[in-house]
């Protein structure tokens, strides 16, 4: 307990992931999780846990037809906690319970949360919850519309309630069977809209969403929000614009993908059919993510936007600035890290898996590491297939981009710099 108190935020975040995603196991690894005649083993139990609390959607086993309805709402239940964040849902639960937020607990959500402050953090907390039943209540019931046409109505509803929750929080878990995601809707505009609205609002980040609702101008937006917005409008509209020049697909199609690749996992479209530059599109896509403070994983807008406009005003020596606002070194600086590290991770997996699995081409198996680093969930249909090493690897990706920000900028070690100053001397570049 004393060892918990001194834990920096960081690690105790990591540490709660890790062990909600220990208990899903166990929970999805246990029969009456299982629909009848079927056996899970040990490490697809883990790793459907691991995508469903990192909002994933990479599957080795189908979830349809291998959990019954008990084993779906552990799955359903996983992906709220994981889209939320384990801090945002513990808080939550005090508030509900009509606890006190101690100052611990403040400071763990602003680092769950990714904020640069713990001013008005507690109302925060509420206004996620609220955003949270709002969309995903509205999710349902538009989805109910469309399965209802295919399904029974308490099956129907439960196809509805288990879309939403995924949707919302970027999964891309689905339960209709036959590894098939939405193709069978590929051509259902409602089902198509609801979907894209959910993982685009989902994928927003909740601090953004706050501003929006209460601002309603874009002019008097912090700087972050204006970089969100204007980056997620970006992405999409040339995502849909790539993806349709270089695949066969409806504008609707490609306007999907767009959406989905940026972490939400859904697909109206056989990916395993398409080209090496429509994956490579998605690949980018993938990488980059949503935006901090969501539901969603990447490297996040945010950062992609600091890399390009640092880039551009280093080539141009002019000052780092977008919005009439100067950028900070450190973010920057942060920005590099985070892009660097992310990098490092998905090469040394892919090399690790392509020495591990010969069968299958380069390009297919880097879009499974940075799929599972993205926490996105899109497949060229190798998962279930990859030996247990693989697995791990790309269960090991899944935890990591979930947690991206916390490993890889708030756990990372920005020490105080030394009192030695050394003598400087230049070095050739380029």
């Amino acid at each position: 307990m004393i060892l918990l108190k001194k834990m920096s935020p960081g690690r105790f975040i990591v540490l709660g992931f890790a062990f909600v995603i220990l208990l899903g196991a166990i929970l999805l690894l246990l029969p009456i999780s299982h629909n009848e005649g079927v056996d899970v083993s040990a490490i697809d139990a883990l790793f459907t846990s691991t995508s469903a609390v990192c909002v994933t959607g990479l599957i080795t086993v189908e979830t349809a037809e291998t959990y019954n309805v008990f084993g779906r709402i552990i799955i359903a239940l996983l992906i709220q906690i994981g889209g939320l964040g384990v801090a945002s849902v513990g808080v939550s639960f005090l508030l509900l319970t009509k606890g006190k937020v101690s100052f611990k607990d403040r400071l763990l959500l602003k680092e769950a949360l990714n904020l640069n402050s713990m001013k008005g953090i507690v109302k925060l907390v509420k206004v996620i919850l609220f955003i949270t039943l709002c969309f995903e209540g509205t999710g349902v019931i538009l989805s109910y519309i469309v399965f209802a046409q295919d399904y029974p109505p308490l099956q129907a509803l439960g196809i509805s309630l288990f879309h939403s929750v995924s949707s919302f929080n970027n999964a891309g878990f689905d339960v209709l069977g036959g590894f098939k995601s939405l193709i069978d809707y590929k051509s259902n505009v409602l089902l198509n809209l609801t979907t894209c609205g959910l993982i685009i609002f989902g994928g927003l980040g909740f601090y953004c969403i706050q501003e929006i609702v209460l601002k309603k101008s874009f002019r008097k937006f912090s700087l972050h929000t204006k970089v969100v917005i204007s980056m997620t409008i970006s992405l999409l509209v040339s995502g849909t614009l790539l993806i349709k020049l270089t695949e066969d697909v409806s504008w609707l199609g490609a306007f999907f993908f767009s959406t989905s690749a940026r972490t939400a996992g859904f697909a109206t479209y056989n990916v395993g059919e398409f080209t090496q530059s429509g994956l490579f599109i998605l690949i980018l896509l993938m990488f980059v993510g949503a935006s901090p403070g969501s539901t969603g994983g990447g490297v996040k807008t945010t950062t992609a936007f600091a890399l390009v406009k640092s880039s551009y005003s280093l080539a141009t020596n002019r000052q780092c600035a977008s919005f009439k606002r100067r950028i900070p070194v450190e973010i920057i600086h942060r920005a590099f890290i985070l892009v660097f590290l992310a990098a490092a991770l998905i090469c040394t997996s892919t090399f690790i898996i392509s020495i591990l699995e010969p069968e299958y081409s380069f390009i297919q198996l880097l879009f499974e590491v940075v799929s599972g680093f993205g926490t996105v969930g899109l497949s060229t249909g190798i998962t279930p297939s990859l030996s247990t090493v693989s697995k791990i690897i790309l269960i090991l990706n899944m935890f990591v981009g979930r947690l991206g920000p916390l490993t890889m900028v708030t756990i990372w070690s920005f020490r105080e710099a030394s009192n030695i100053s050394y003598s400087e001397e230049t070095i050739t570049i380029g």
